[in-house]
């Protein structure tokens, strides 16, 4: 099953990814930082650090981007960064459609 199907059923954790997550044990707050500028910064940074040495940092990336996680830190990547990702996924999405 997709993560984007298994996000609406509601079973999208059904291969249990985020037990293996580095950040699983981590305070939920440093993902979610208050801005980015000033202390966010040095909190992004952290969060990011901890994403680093995750096993499971793309499928986590890949669920952030496919259920369209707006804010904090998912897979190493901040809300801006999974914007241009984001963009870049659906254009590959729709080409493929097109050639279908």
């Amino acid at each position: 099953m997709a993560l984007a199907e298994a996000a609406v059923v509601g079973t999208w954790d059904v291969e249990k990814w985020r037990a293996e997550s580095a950040c699983r044990y981590e305070d939920v707050n440093l993902f979610f930082p208050a801005g980015v500028t000033g202390p966010a910064e040095h909190q992004i940074k952290q969060a990011k650090a901890i994403c680093a040495r995750c096993p499971v940092r793309d499928t986590c990336l890949a669920f952030a981007i496919e259920t369209n996680q707006e804010y904090g830190v998912w897979g190493g990547t901040t809300e801006d960064e999974r914007r241009v990702l984001r963009r870049a996924w659906r254009a590959r999405r729709a080409a493929l459609k097109a050639v279908s």
